[in-house]
């Protein structure tokens, strides 16, 4: 581990480790129904004209192909499992409805209603959408985490933990640089 890394790393250990104070956390509660709603209904908040990947089907790029597509800090965050300073992604203060995609990929993670504060400086969601990602232990901190990666291109997201809000207590906390928001565009 590089100098870098470690403080790095040691400035994110009480973000990691505590979570966030649920004083700060706004209601953002939902029932058992609603979250399935949420996993199933997605799809109302994709613009019909929205460049996402069409399926999950796993993508193959080498190094050198992700690093002409990815900007230097989301190769960083996608390829090589960094994490973006906390308070720095516009998304984490973004409201409007809409879809959140891998920012590698285009494969939509996230919707806007499965969005919520978790105060800790980094886009947060109570769940996600099914299939679209795989988890693992994550060790590269004292205590294990669970890390989330993109099911089709394996590019890091960030981590999951329990501290979120009722009924399933998830905090999907992602680094924002690895998402491209795509904001959702109504018929009247």
């Amino acid at each position: 581990m590089d100098r870098r890394t470690f403080l790095e790393a040691a400035a994110l250990t009480p973000f990691a480790l505590s979570g966030c104070d649920s004083t700060t956390r706004p209601a953002a509660a939902a029932s058992a129904q609603e979250i399935e709603a949420m996993r199933r209904d997605w799809r109302a908040l994709l613009a019909s004209d929205a460049d996402v990947a069409p399926s999950a089907e796993p993508l193959q790029r080498s190094e050198a192909e992700w690093k002409k597509i990815l900007s230097p800090a989301q190769f960083e965050v996608l390829r090589e499992e960094g994490t973006e300073r906390a308070f720095t992604s516009p998304l984490d203060k973004e409201k409007r409805p809409g879809i959140y995609a891998c920012a590698g990929c285009g494969l939509p993670l996230f919707s806007s209603r499965m969005k919520y504060d978790s105060g800790t400086g980094w886009p947060s969601f109570i769940t996600h959408i099914p299939g679209h990602l795989g988890t693992r232990q994550d060790f590269k901190l004292v205590l294990p985490r669970t890390e989330y990666h993109c099911i089709r291109c394996g590019g890091h997201q960030g981590h999951v933990f329990d501290d979120g809000p009722p009924p399933i207590h998830q905090r999907w906390c992602n680094n924002g640089v690895a998402l491209r928001f795509i904001a959702a565009r109504y018929s009247t």
